[in-house]
């Protein structure tokens, strides 16, 4: 079954001292285009999550982003220096003695010194989180992205399917129409036979090779064979568990070889007229081509 190369997939987990989300999103491209953002204490598995990535989405332009906070507690958390405090408080009281000064704020005073109340500074940046723990929600997030793809792509197949079927069914009224062109041609070719058979410099056996070769020339029986094998073979492929997108290019390019081979050699206004559409179908299929992995 198809998957498109578009999808979104998110993860999060929120405990007491952190949050950590992981987004995964995925646009269409030739290859693997991958962008990586991350905090610093994640950045030594930059590596293996790049390959996680590129394991489970296998192209398109692809950007992660794993984000870390601190709760608002965790980030306020702070210690008093009480020896420090102490000593400003003696200090301070020292001098309101000395001065006659009042007490009632020293101990204020004293709390707000320099280095008194000091942030800790000892903790990393991912305190309470680390890679076995980042590790799961990028794998979830990885499933969830490629589960969007698989839904997006059910609707490609249904969509793409269709315009398949549209060419199959104006190849029918190809082959329908097709005795009809024949007999116009040999009709034409009856009406000229008399003029040329009254020429001096007609020959005959020439008359006949020359005959069957512009047949020949005319007969598409073999382009309606070769595009029909194409889309059985292009719908197989569609259904297929790998990913399959490039193989359908390249199908595709034999299927409008085959549609424009029936154009040239027909030449019937009406096969013309089925071919222009069936031409249309085919540039609907190469467009949703595009978006598929």
């Amino acid at each position: 079954m198809l998957q498109s190369m578009t999808g979104f997939g998110s993860a999060r987990q929120d405990a007491d001292q952190y949050s950590i989300s992981v987004e995964i999103r995925s646009l269409n491209s030739k290859s693997m285009d991958l962008g990586v953002r991350l905090p610093r204490f994640l950045s030594e598995f930059e590596y293996e999550i790049r390959n996680m990535l590129t394991k489970a989405l296998v192209r398109g332009k692809v950007s992660i982003c794993i984000d870390y906070t601190k709760n608002k507690a965790q980030k306020a958390k702070s210690t008093i220096n009480k020896e420090l405090l102490r000593a400003y408080y003696s200090e301070l009281n020292e001098a309101a003695d000395m001065v006659g000064g009042q007490k009632n704020d020293l101990f204020r005073l004293a709390l707000h010194m320099p280095d008194v109340l000091q942030q800790d500074q000892g903790e990393d940046e991912s305190t309470g989180a680390d890679w076995s723990i980042v590790q799961p929600l990028v794998e979830e997030a990885l499933a969830n992205i490629n589960t969007f793809r698989a839904d997006e792509g059910k609707a490609l197949t249904a969509e793409i399917m269709s315009y398949v079927d549209k060419i199959r069914i104006l190849l029918a009224e190809i082959e329908k129409h097709d005795p009809v062109r024949m007999e116009h041609i040999r009709a034409r070719i009856k009406g000229h036979l008399t003029d040329i058979g009254t020429s001096e410099h007609f020959d005959k056996n020439r008359f006949e090779q020359e005959m069957i070769y512009f047949m020949e020339k005319l007969d598409i029986a073999e382009e309606k064979v070769r595009l029909i094998n194409h889309l059985h073979y292009f719908t197989e492929t569609v259904y297929l568990p790998e990913p399959t997108g490039k193989k359908l290019g390249f199908i595709a390019q034999e299927i409008g070889r085959e549609i424009n081979t029936i154009g040239s050699k027909a030449n019937d206004a009406t096969i013309q007229h089925y071919v222009v559409e069936m031409k249309e179908e085919l540039e609907k299929i190469k467009e949703q081509i595009n978006n598929i992995l």
